[in-house]
């Protein structure tokens, strides 16, 4: 389990994924956002982009005192839109802060294997959203399978302070 914030393996995992899944013509592109909310504006909700979020498992690593935690709540919200032939995908993880330090936020850190079931149920929701193809519900939730044995502290989670944890699904 990596505790290292890595752009490139949501890039990477999504890029490998997009030719077996979403087999349209198109092209997409995978950008980070660090203030996208879990709404969208009207404006934003007029001009196409459509809004997933999902909780899922990941570690965590202080930059200040090197202690390291696990999460099975670290909520990820993406935007995204298909105009012409054209998709955009914005992401945002939310982050957390040291219990010892009560420090900054700190990035998360993902499996390859949670990237990639997040991102496949991602491209399901914009089969479903710009293709009008069925959810087949093929891609079950992440968090689902995740055994939670430690309670979630909200003055630690950025989600949590802006009213949007997911750590009552």
């Amino acid at each position: 389990m990596s505790t290292d914030w890595s752009p490139t393996l949501w890039k990477d995992t999504f890029n490998e994924l997009l030719e077996d899944e979403l087999e349209y013509n198109d092209s997409w592109s995978f950008q980070f956002n660090h203030s996208l909310k879990e709404d969208a504006s009207q404006e934003e909700r007029r001009r196409g982009w459509k809004i997933y979020s999902r909780c899922i498992y990941g570690t965590f690593k202080c930059s200040n005192c090197s202690k390291t935690w696990p999460s099975a709540q670290i909520m990820v919200v993406f935007h995204y839109r298909l105009r012409s032939d054209r998709g955009t995908v914005l992401m945002r993880a939310f982050r957390q802060a040291c219990r010892h330090c009560s420090g900054k936020y700190e990035k998360p850190g993902f499996t390859k294997q949670a990237v990639e079931e997040l991102l496949l149920r991602l491209m399901g929701k914009i089969k479903k959203n710009c293709y009008g193809c069925a959810d087949d519900g093929e891609y079950n939730p992440v968090c689902s399978e995740t055994v939670r044995t430690k309670p979630h502290e909200s003055s630690l989670c950025e989600a949590c302070s802006q009213g949007i944890c997911c750590k009552d699904e």
